[in-house]
């Protein structure tokens, strides 16, 4: 079976710091190689005004918890912070985990998150036009800001639009995240592919990650290119599916 790396993103929603805080460090205790959390403002199920952790402010937490582990938005929602502040949040949070983080990064999708919070929400086009122009400012200010991040910060673009996503994640990314079922993950990483060849990039240099849903076996996903399986999970924190995938792994 071909080597592939072990994800948990813990859903920051209906729990306390207390046990989000002993989830992540139970991740990295069993061997996880990446732990996520995500960029929301309120629940995205359950009841839709209970407890929910920012995104950020959280992350950085995990970086100081936390010593070997990559950590990472799954995904941070781009519209959410001026390109230029977010490049310095994220080295700054490198900086704190030793090098350890992946700047994971969408569109934006939760209307619920702008609306309350004041952000415009627009039409799809305008938020991926936002993402398109953010992506060359948070690498310049990388090259120009000082301190430097303490290495190059992975990339990580999740999301499946064929025509505009896609060909971003070509463009900039390091990691692609898509999701299951396996047919959807198939079509998307063979479009990935197709506009790697467009724009000139050897499609090797993009890891691929991946949420299978519930109940699929990992072997589909792994034999159409999966190099990276991220397993999502709220409180109770049910590590069952996340330890039988480290075993099959080895």
């Amino acid at each position: 079976m071909a080597r592939f790396r072990v994800g948990v993103q813990l859903h920051p929603q209906h729990t306390t710091w207390e046990s989000y805080r002993n989830a992540v460090r139970y991740a990295e205790e069993i061997g996880c190689d990446t732990i996520w959390n995500w960029d929301h403002f309120f629940p995205l199920y359950g009841p839709p005004d209970g407890p929910h952790f920012e995104g950020w402010t959280l992350l950085t937490a995990m970086a100081v918890i936390t010593q070997r582990a990559e950590v990472g938005c799954l995904v941070t929602c781009n519209s959410y912070r001026n390109p230029a502040l977010l490049s310095n949040m994220a080295k700054t949070v490198d900086h704190i985990s030793g090098g350890r983080l992946i700047l994971g990064l969408g569109a934006g999708w939760f209307e619920r998150d702008y609306t309350t919070f004041g952000y415009e929400f627009g039409t799809a086009a305008d938020r991926l036009r936002a993402l398109r122009n953010a992506l060359p400012i948070i690498k310049e200010r990388w090259a120009v800001d000082q301190p430097p991040p303490l290495r190059r910060i992975p990339i990580l673009i999740g999301g499946g639009g064929e025509k505009v996503t896609l060909r971003i994640t070509a463009e900039h990314a390091d990691i692609w995240h898509g999701f299951g079922p396996i047919e959807n993950f198939k079509r998307k990483n063979a479009i990935l592919d197709q506009w790697c060849a467009q724009i000139g990039r050897d499609p090797a240099t993009i890891e691929r990650s991946v949420s299978p849903r519930a109940g699929e076996p990992i072997e589909p996903y792994l034999e159409a290119g999966a190099t990276h399986i991220i397993i999502g999970m709220g409180e109770p924190w049910d590590f069952a599916p996340v330890e039988a995938l480290l075993k099959l792994r080895g």
